[in-house]
């Protein structure tokens, strides 16, 4: 066949597409397989991808990546063959992918099958949506049509989008039960910080969705928020400062997870991981660089850093516990020592 790389290529996979050879919801080769395959740029895998996508023949799911759509018109999606049963008061459908995931992540689990209506079943299906398609795809239509009943039915049990957005929020919080708390305040707010970190990575839409400045009424995250403020009780700080403690870990792990949501679609659009990208990006960056301009930038894209964002929030999980650790210490008697073991997660972090 006549015509540029991509387009050959592109006419390669759209046969295996249509001869069955890749069914709706696998996922198709990604713009590293497509360049180590056929030998090509990363440029040309992508305008591959792209080409497909204009036919109609793939859609991207984010944490995904890009998958065979359903010639039926519904956007089939890459399942778990064997998803974890889901846990807490609603059946929160687990979702264990994202950046930084290692390969063979798992896909978004379906709801469990229940009554048609049920408000749980309604939930589930809702997180079920915007774990696979993001929270801009949630609509009460689109929830709807997952659980095959008509859109007005639905708000019977669920006011509006807000309503439901509600329920899912304080359903993944219900979800996600925190251990026995460990001895020391650091520890435990490592827990908390971690705890809640794997939740936003579990749901990517989660960070975006719950507010700092204007709180949403969830009664499933109070167990969370008096386990963390009784963590800090009894270290001399008063009360308003305990709670902008606590507020302030909550703003560290949600702002380091908005990123989460945003990278997942962009994986899932270009097929390029974070990594990916920036090795596409490497010759803009010199470009830009006058000779010896900026010594210490050129170090940092000559060599290669190892991005994760499992690293920086640990790394900033630390080192913000080490300035709550300095100021228990600067409210203490002189000499006294907060209780628990001092930076005994920064230990464990330089021993591992």
């Amino acid at each position: 066949m006549d015509g540029p790389p991509y387009a050959r290529i592109a006419a390669e996979l759209r046969g295996q597409i249509e001869r069955g050879e890749l069914q709706p919801g696998q996922r198709v080769p990604s713009t590293r397989e497509i360049t180590g395959h056929w030998g090509v740029a990363m440029a040309t895998a992508t305008k591959v991808l792209a080409a497909l996508r204009q036919d109609g023949l793939v859609h991207p799911v984010p944490g995904v990546g890009t998958v065979v759509s359903d010639p039926a018109g519904a956007p089939a999606r890459h399942l778990d063959p064997d998803p974890a049963p889901a846990e807490g008061r609603h059946p929160v459908p687990a979702r264990t992918s994202g950046p930084d995931r290692p390969p063979g992540r798992a896909a978004t689990a379906r709801p469990a099958a229940r009554t048609p209506m049920a408000p749980d079943r309604i939930v589930a299906a809702a997180i079920y949506v915007a774990d696979a398609e993001g929270l801009a795809a949630l609509s009460m239509r689109r929830v709807a049509a997952e659980l095959g009943a008509a859109p007005m039915s639905l708000y019977r049990h669920v006011a509006d989008k807000d309503d439901l957005v509600l329920q899912m929020m304080d359903a993944v919080f219900g979800a996600s039960a925190l251990p026995e708390p460990p001895d020391g305040w650091r520890p435990r707010l490592e827990v908390a910080g971690r705890t809640l970190w794997a939740m936003f990575r579990a749901h990517p839409w989660l960070a975006s969705a719950l507010s700092l400045t204007r709180p949403q009424v969830l009664p499933a995250a109070l167990p969370y928020t008096e386990w963390v403020l009784t963590a800090l009780d009894g270290l001399g700080l008063d009360l308003d400062t305990t709670f902008t403690a606590y507020l302030t870990l909550i703003n560290y792990v949600r702002g380091t997870a908005v990123n989460l949501e945003a990278e997942a679609e962009a994986e899932a659009a270009t097929g390029l991981n974070s990594e990916e990208w920036l090795q596409t990006q490497e010759a803009r960056f010199w470009s830009t660089l006058p000779p010896g301009g900026y010594p210490m930038f050129e170090q940092l894209i000559s060599k290669e850093y190892d991005f994760s964002l499992d690293h920086i929030f640990e790394f900033g999980l630390q080192r913000l516990l080490d300035g709550l650790d300095t100021l228990i210490r600067e409210v203490l008697p002189r000499g006294a020592e907060p209780p628990g073991p001092p930076n005994a997660g920064f230990a464990r972090v330089a021993a591992a």
